[in-house]
């Protein structure tokens, strides 16, 4: 072509990347693959293959785990834990920096073993998976060296068992590994069955770097290889992958004691208002849904378009998808590969073959005869409750409606079970500025997509799971607090048959939407002191009565909305008006628990009022120091509804220790009392009543644990369990939050001393809280 030419057509001419030394590292391996374990490889056996999706041809011969694989894994990881992480944060920093480095001296080497497995651009591949995962080892080598005086109440969890998807196979491995060796764990890690390779070069990095053995293993295979680490004995599991897998992970996890994270699925809406920079809107687009083929879980695979620009937008936007060059991911010149598997494109292919909804538009550009392509597509005009507006389809396919208002544009954004997610488009940052906080989504961007840094949390909420990898918050997920608690004790609940204390009969009721009520059953049970006499009855709640407590929680939706300043003033007045009762409390707390105990209780309650009062306004986000011209803000948000499974010890003090942190941070509750002493807490009802909280942020129930724990958890309307009950509730619980993936905080039976420093502080408020980062890249 001539220059003329060139410049008529904007054409690009071929830019191939060899693939002859990531080929030869293949062939130096023999071109087959064992499992990585305490430091080595051991010898391949029985396995799979793993293909090139743009070509089918066979690169690798891969080794199915099993049991016994795994278990050896864990062994090797159990055994080097201690040790590695007794060489204290410097020691652990230096084997991050190293591998770092060895990153980025074989960068090229694993950006085009990654497209070659993968079937990404190598554009993408060596520019951003690449460089990103190289990232987050520097920066986690800064978190391991400041790990012992900025984290000094923290410690390692153990061995973890991360087990990581296709799409971004290196990039994966980098945000479990990372952190979590920064931290002082050791780690089992299961690649992708389609995407092994870039781990096992990984694993051979690691022998250069001279990793102590044991604290990286590798384990290869289908799911049933993470079936066998999720059952293993390990003390974490890292999971990133399908909301459907995640939902058995969390089953399967129930009541074990592991602690979870899970990075799940997303539909994440792409908001673009009429006022926005439609061509900047139409690249940044280009990026978020055709950027690794749309096999991206993040991906704004949702557009909602302003209806005054809708038609103008998709005019753009048809004519750059005409432009999109799909083709060999090894040609620096190509803008969309292949798709990673014949199992993945035949899904893709099905899910919008069986749609009539809209009209499709596909872009013009000439496809591959052979290899795992589909082209970049356009459904417009569908409903909101269309499949494809509702199921990810993870692959290049796009879907959209319009919105008239704002208003609109959030309920439509926001109508999914997911929550991974979103992108604004708008030249108003205050109307952008407004939006953001009102999406049910764990990261947004502002006039970008994709944006994405190690010193920035990532996750989601509702359905796209739970927990944050990068960032100080995603060093959560990776510690526990230094101290081994004590298992609680069994108690059960006095008898008696002695006289009522109070001659006029008291029977105290339920506390639901600001105001006493009954039980819906209409059974109540009689509370006994030590001394054996009757010291009043308690109403029996059931899934009836918890029912209208969630619909009065979220009646009460405003306090969401209110200000710290406004939160911290009511909890210093149910602090006064609890003070003003206190002998009356301390009297009822000794009645019930018998000695005297009754009036330190009262004082560390209204202490803890305090507490929770001076936090509602304090405990603030942050803006992450990442690498663009603008702020990522670390929005700490609501949880939304959450509801508590009070401990039986210290009644009045475990009700308030888990209302107030919940509702200082802008959450409404729904807090089963101690089943064994419930009178505090009807008592307490009294002081609410007197105390300005609005109706429905603190709803109350008694009776027996068991008739509400279940339904708490698996209650699709509430967001969050918290249970301080007995054992057996925490599996209970875990088990039934499966149902939305809600958040869980269980004890799994171990005690806390609620009058001590365990009982109060960071921890509650993490749990009260969701991190939303959001993106705000500026200048023109």
């Amino acid at each position: 072509m001539t220059v003329a030419e060139i410049f008529e057509t904007m054409d690009y001419g071929k830019a191939p990347e060899s693939a002859a030394e990531a080929l030869a590292w293949l062939v130096d391996q023999g071109d087959r693959f064992g499992h990585f374990i305490n430091g080595a490889f051991t010898q391949p056996g029985k396995g799979f293959e793993t293909r090139n999706p743009a070509t089918g041809e066979v690169l690798a011969s891969i080794t199915q785990a099993t049991q016994a694989d795994v278990e050896a894994a864990v062994a090797a990881a159990r055994k080097a834990q201690p040790k590695w992480q007794g060489l204290g944060g410097h020691g652990r920093a230096k084997f991050l920096y190293a591998l770092a480095r060895l990153l980025q001296k074989h960068g090229r080497l694993f950006a085009v073993l990654e497209t070659l497995d993968n079937g990404k651009p190598i554009r993408e591949a060596r520019d951003i998976d690449v460089p990103l995962a190289q990232r987050h080892f520097y920066y986690h080598a800064g978190m391991a060296q400041l790990m012992e005086s900025e984290l000094p109440d923290r410690e390692a969890l153990g061995v973890c068992g991360q087990i990581i998807p296709w799409n971004f196979p290196l990039l994966m491995l980098a945000w479990k590994i990372a952190p979590a060796l920064a931290m002082g764990n050791t780690v089992v890690l299961k690649p992708a069955e389609y995407t092994p390779l870039t781990a096992l070069l990984f694993a051979d990095i690691c022998r250069q770097a001279g990793l102590p053995k044991g604290v990286v293993n590798i384990v290869t295979g289908d799911g049933a290889v993470g079936e066998m680490i999720v059952a293993a004995e390990v003390d974490k599991i890292a999971f990133t992958g399908s909301t459907a897998v995640g939902r058995r992970i969390r089953e399967a996890t129930a009541g074990s004691g592991k602690a979870l994270t899970l990075e799940l699925g997303g539909k994440s809406p792409y908001i673009v208002f009429d006022d926005a920079d439609l061509d900047s809107a139409v690249e940044g687009l280009v990026d978020a849904i055709w950027f690794n083929q749309g096999q991206v879980c993040c991906a704004g695979s949702r557009l909602l378009v302003h209806e005054p620009v809708a038609e103008a937008f998709y005019g753009k936007l048809r004519a750059r998808m005409d432009k999109l060059r799909v083709g060999d991911p090894l040609d620096k010149s190509i803008d969309v590969g292949a798709i990673v598997d014949p199992v993945q494109l035949q899904a893709i292919t099905a899910m919008v073959d069986a749609n009539t909804a809209g009209e499709t538009h596909v872009g013009a550009a000439p496809m591959p005869e052979a290899g795992c392509f589909y082209p970049p597509t356009l459904i417009t005009g569908l409903n909101p409750a269309d499949t494809l507006m509702q199921e990810e389809i993870f692959g290049p396919v796009l879907v959209s409606t319009t919105f008239r208002t704002p208003s609109e544009a959030v309920a439509l954004a926001n109508n999914t079970r997911y929550g991974l997610a979103a992108t604004v488009w708008s030249e108003n940052i205050n109307l952008a500025l407004d939006i953001a906080p009102k999406l049910a989504a764990g990261i947004v961007w502002i006039n970008g997509t994709n944006m994405m840094d190690a010193a920035a949390g990532f996750g989601g909420v509702r359905e796209s799971g739970f927990g944050r990898e990068g960032g100080w918050e995603g060093l959560a997920g990776y510690t526990r607090p230094k101290g081994k608690p004590k298992a609680l004790k069994p108690m059960t609940a006095p008898q008696g048959d002695g006289a009522p204390q109070d001659p006029i009969d008291r029977t105290a009721k339920l506390y639901i939407g600001g105001k006493q009520a009954r039980p819906d059953g209409g059974y109540s049970a009689p509370v006994w002191g030590k001394d054996g006499s009757l010291l009043g009855h308690v109403s029996l709640a059931n899934r009836k009565d918890l029912r209208n407590a969630v619909e009065a929680a979220h009646a009460a939706s405003g306090w969401s909305k209110t200000t710290g300043h406004l939160r911290a003033q009511i909890l210093y007045y149910i602090a006064e008006n609890l003070s003003a009762r206190a002998g009356d409390f301390a009297r009822r707390i000794d009645a019930m628990l018998g000695g005297k105990s009754g009036k330190s209780e009262v004082e560390a309650s209204v202490r803890r009022l305090f507490t929770y009062a001076a936090w509602a306004d304090k405990y603030d986000g942050q803006v992450h120091g990442v690498p663009i011209r603008g702020v990522a803000l670390a929005m700490k948000e609501p949880v939304g509804v959450i509801g508590a499974i009070c401990p039986n010890e210290a009644p009045l003090l475990g009700l308030i220790s888990c209302m107030a942190p919940a509702i200082a941070m802008g959450n409404r509750v729904i807090l089963s009392a101690s089943e064994i002493w419930p009178l505090a807490a009807t008592d307490f009802i009294q002081v609410l009543e007197t105390s300005d909280v609005p109706a429905g942020v603190v709803n109350i129930l008694t009776g027996d644990h068991s008739d509400v724990a279940r339904q708490m958890a698996g209650h699709m309307d509430i967001d969050a369990v918290w249970c301080f009950g007995a054992k057996a509730f925490s599996g209970v619980v875990e088990t039934a939050s499966a149902a939305n993936l809600k958040r869980t905080w269980v004890n799994n039976g171990l005690a806390c001393d609620w009058f001590g420093s365990a009982g109060e502080g960071r921890a509650f408020l993490e749990a009260a809280t969701e991190i939303k980062t959001v993106w705000v890249p500026y200048g023109e």
